[in-house]
């Protein structure tokens, strides 16, 4: 399993689970049976047409006419649902740009006309080639459209929340930590960390003496050891109440 990898512009690395190609099959096989139970009822109204109109040709117009949006299924899905369909929903995946951004209308176009290629005229079996046997899992209309799908599955860990593993014999040095929301530790964490990994001494200054103002204390403690124990305590005393 591949993992797409994207530097922001702070020069943090985020980490993007790249699906499989099992998980790419069921998800258009949910699709399909989505758009055959369409299929069904539109040859049900189809009929009903037939009661009112004798006209062969006003029955089978009209039934191509109901019929029409779901040639455009994939296309109006990932556009209207930011590169899901309900399958990528079902499955937990999106499709997205090599940078990570959103997919824009003209990626999605150039991979829908490339369904044709990958799916349609050699039954799959190009698109399923492609993904085996590139890097980053594309089929040619990933390939061509610069984009990729992705897990959106997330596994939580202690770092995504506001909790701090401390351990029972803690000593918490400031005690009126407690002035702070979860909100407040929430944003403190996040940027704590992204600042941390980038090396953003002065993001870590600014949140210190932010956060000193707030707390009313002066210590004298560095930027990172103050944060780091700043977040220990309000866990110390938020989980003892």
């Amino acid at each position: 399993m591949g993992n797409l990898q994207i530097n922001t512009t702070q020069n943090v690395n985020l980490d993007y689970k790249i699906v499989s190609i099992g998980e790419r099959i069921v998800a258009f096989l949910i699709d399909g049976f989505i758009l055959y139970m369409y299929a069904y009822l539109v040859s049900l109204i189809s009929n009903a047409i037939g009661f009112i109109y004798e006209d062969t040709w006003t029955q089978r117009g009209l039934a191509a006419l109901i019929f029409l949006p779901a040639m455009f299924y994939s296309l109006l899905m990932h556009s209207i649902f930011n590169g899901q369909t309900v399958g990528k929903m079902l499955m937990k995946m999106r499709v997205v740009r090599l940078d990570g951004s959103p997919v824009h209308w003209s990626n999605l176009l150039v991979r829908w006309m490339l369904r044709l290629v990958d799916i349609w005229i050699f039954l799959g079996s190009i698109g399923i080639l492609s993904i085996l046997f590139t890097e980053r899992r594309q089929r040619v209309g990933d390939a061509a459209a610069g984009t990729v799908v992705i897990s959106t599955k997330r596994k939580t860990k202690v770092s995504h929340t506001i909790l701090e593993e401390i351990n029972d014999e803690y000593t918490p040095q400031f005690t009126n930590v407690t002035l702070l929301s979860d909100k407040d530790v929430r944003l403190i964490k996040e940027t704590f960390l992204i600042a941390k990994k980038s090396g953003d001494f002065k993001t870590l200054t600014a949140l210190r003496v932010k956060v000193e103002s707030i707390l009313q204390t002066n210590s004298n403690l560095y930027d990172v050891p103050f944060l780091d124990t700043v977040l220990k305590d309000y866990n110390y005393y938020t989980q003892k109440m």
